[in-house]
């Protein structure tokens, strides 16, 4: 009996010694990434001719935690953290070492600092030299009949009639159509401008989504001497994703009522022409501006708003396309805290909608 005992605490033993080293040890195979709490950006920002605010709202840019996977976490196929999402280390870093896409990541956040300061100050009034890159074709999928059209190098030029400086720009204009839509591409190939037509596909994330299975790059934006010198301490936190957040702040640190007296939370790769681009961990984000008890999160329309409503849990998104569109969705907001004109106001508006729907 006391043999059969002993074996069995040696067995409990040993198998909390395994499930310590299994949570300890980590996976070279899988990332973590982690919701953080949204960051107030105000006390982040150095900026010259800066007005203290008196409206009490404030911009906040979210970011995410991310860590090596546990051993355990790698054998159970799911992360253990509340709201965190499992990411293949390809996924993460792709063909990079941790220390390469940490300085990648490094550059990208001072580029959006830069180019939110450019489209931030340019409306505002100030003259800002901004140059707009060039939309240049990286990659085609071989089965997207766009394959039989464009080939890596093409420069995009036009899409429907309508000039293209921006991947958020070539989102929008394709996003406009549904899958197995024709559009008209114009691009520059060497030297000629050809214009052909082009059947769209489903995006792969998104069915509801036209897509027309090309990998861009944007090529030589830049933007000259800003008239206000900005400075932006993250902390260390790298990517692209809040140049949207820092071009609001700026606008409202520079005077401007941009959040209304709200709390705003923003996601987005801000473009030099002012479009806003898609991002990665919209979960997280939004889990993180939700807990930080913001009013409202702007995120990029289209697939990010769609996860963002999923996660959002009573929490108001509203998607855009560009920084003006970000603008005029803040500024049509109700009033924070309506006056009694207001309110009469409201009701009144109310009313007369009322009666316009049923007349119509």
């Amino acid at each position: 009996m006391r043999f059969f005992t002993r074996a069995a605490v040696v067995g409990l033993l040993l198998a909390a010694i395994a499930a310590v080293a299994l949570y300890l040890i980590p996976s070279n195979k899988y990332y973590v990434f982690l919701p953080d709490r949204a960051h107030p950006l105000e006390p982040l920002v150095t900026i010259s001719g800066r007005q203290d605010k008196t409206n009490g709202g404030g911009v906040y840019f979210v970011d995410v935690r991310y860590r090596k996977a546990r051993l355990l976490e790698d054998l159970l196929g799911r992360p253990l953290a509340s709201g965190a999402t499992l990411l293949r280390t390809r996924e993460v870093l792709g063909n990079a070492t941790e220390k390469q896409q940490r300085t990648i990541d490094l550059s990208e956040m001072e580029q959006s600092q830069k180019i939110a300061a450019a489209v931030a100050l340019k409306e505002l009034g100030y003259h800002v030299n901004i140059r707009l890159p060039n939309v240049v074709v990286e990659n085609v999928v071989r089965t997207a009949p766009a394959a039989r059209v464009l080939k890596p190098h093409d420069v995009l030029l036009v899409v429907d009639g309508q000039p293209v400086h921006s991947l958020g720009r070539l989102h929008d204009l394709i996003t406009r159509h549904d899958p197995g839509d024709v559009i008209q591409l114009t691009f520059r190939r060497a030297g000629p401008v050809k214009t052909a037509m082009v059947r769209t596909i489903a995006s792969p994330e998104d069915k509801r989504e036209a897509v027309i299975g090309i990998l861009v790059a944007e090529q030589g934006g830049s933007t000259g001497k800003l008239p206000v010198k900005v400075q932006i301490d993250t902390g260390g936190v790298g990517g692209p994703s809040a140049g949207l957040a820092f071009a609001l702040d700026l606008m409202e640190e520079l005077g401007r009522n941009v959040d209304h007296g709200y709390k705003v939370a923003a996601t987005g790769q801000l473009a030099y022409d002012g479009s806003v681009l898609p991002i990665g961990a919209v979960k997280q984000k939004t889990i993180g501006a939700r807990e930080a008890g913001v009013d409202v999160f702007l995120v990029p329309a289209g697939s990010n708003a769609h996860v963002a409503r999923k996660y959002a849990h009573g929490l108001r998104i509203i998607p855009v396309q560009s920084f003006p569109q970000a603008l005029h969705a803040l500024a049509t907001l109700p009033p924070k805290h309506p006056t009694p004109a207001d309110r009469v106001d409201f009701e009144t508006r109310a009313k007369c909608a009322k009666f316009q729907s049923r007349v119509l």
